[in-house]
């Protein structure tokens, strides 16, 4: 067949990909921009479902020459509709051709496809416009910084959610690094930042215990004036919480209530932390009442969650984020003043589901 011919002849044509040097499995580099704008090729490490442009080059390489079979026979009857039939092949083969891959050739061979629509769409229909959103969005799943590039030879138009989609999977695979990378890419390339944009950042710093980070870019957010939701601002309490910060939880606590003049559940409970870290078990009572009168009944289980959470994994979070020096003072606090907390609560009529023997057997509370 025709198209199979040019699909074997552009196969060749590629220019080499780098060898893999990361476990594919678990890849979580990205090809740097400048590479690209010399028109290198890129290497692709694969994990289950999803692929990651790798951000270096090896001295020794491969050709492009095994994508998936159906990968291989879209590409070919793209390559066969425009520079054979010259014609513009159907919509359907591009997004099959998007849906399709599964390995690095695969990836290679669909960029090489949207090169070549570009340039009939240029030269031949002189449509100028890129890719339709939908597409370049469907693109940025697949994981390559290139949908993220204002000046880009494939049609892509980059965009706000298709920043979100490398930053959802950096989330999920605990990867402050390319959280960083896709940051620094919306801002070379114009990218408005956005309130969705900030919960994710904020919640990979959390999850990857990236503190500084998060300052950093708790600033870009705050000068760009994004109006942060009440979840990432619980987020970032709590994550102060943890780290035993209590100056950076009063100062997160005052400029969420400049946008929201209630608590959540989640940020009272920070704030307890707060006064237990300041010696205050009374202060961190009145703020657990408030909220647990605020909240319905139906919901009582988050509360036993929290409570929960209180007194079995977060003295141990403190602890680790503290000074040799000062664990043992930290740690004989704790034990006194969450009980003393729990206490106060009861004697206010407050019903507390909340097992204080296990805060006794905290092997990090007694060291």
């Amino acid at each position: 067949m025709q198209y199979l011919s040019n699909s074997r002849r552009i196969a060749r044509a590629l220019k080499p990909l780098a060898l893999l040097e990361t476990d594919v499995r678990f890849a979580s580099h990205v090809v740097d921009s400048t590479q690209w704008q010399n028109h290198r090729s890129p290497s692709v490490s694969v994990s289950p479902g999803l692929m990651m442009l790798r951000s270096s080059f090896s001295s020794e390489a491969k050709h492009v020459e095994d994508p998936t079979e159906a990968v291989k026979e879209l590409h070919g009857k793209i390559l066969d509709s425009v520079n054979v039939k010259r014609s513009m092949p159907p919509n359907a083969l591009l997004w099959s051709l998007i849906e399709n891959c599964r390995k690095e050739d695969d990836i290679s061979f669909l960029f090489d496809a949207l090169q070549n629509l570009r340039r009939f769409r240029l030269s031949n229909l002189r449509i100028h416009d890129n890719f339709n959103c939908n597409l370049c969005r469907q693109v940025a799943k697949t994981l390559c910084k290139r949908a993220l590039w204002k000046h880009n030879v494939h049609g892509l138009t980059p965009s706000v959610a298709s920043a979100h989609h490398l930053l959802s999977y950096a989330l999920e695979h605990k990867n402050a690094n390319l959280m960083d990378e896709v940051m620094k890419l919306l801002k070379a390339n114009d990218l408005p930042l956005q309130p969705g944009t900030a919960d994710l950042v904020f919640r990979i710093c959390h999850e990857t215990d990236s503190w500084d980070l998060l300052a950093k870019y708790s600033k870009k957010f705050c000068k760009a004036g994004v109006k942060l939701r009440k979840t990432t601002f619980d987020v970032w309490m709590e994550f102060a919480a943890k780290r035993g910060d209590t100056e950076s939880l009063w100062k997160v606590d005052k400029l969420r209530s400049e946008t929201y003049t209630q608590h959540t559940l989640s940020a009272a409970f920070s704030c307890a932390k707060g006064f237990l870290l300041e010696h205050k078990p009374e202060e961190a009572a009145a703020v657990i009442q408030i909220i647990c009168q605020a909240y319905p009944d139906e919901k009582k289980s988050a509360l036993e969650a929290e409570f929960k959470k209180l007194v079995n994994e977060w003295p141990v979070d403190v602890l680790k984020h503290q000074n040799e020096e000062d664990k043992k003072a930290v740690a004989a606090s704790l034990r006194s003043d969450i009980p003393a907390m729990v206490n106060a609560l009861v004697k206010s009529g407050l019903r507390v589901s909340v097992d204080l023997d296990e805060l006794n057997k905290n092997e990090a509370l007694l060291s």
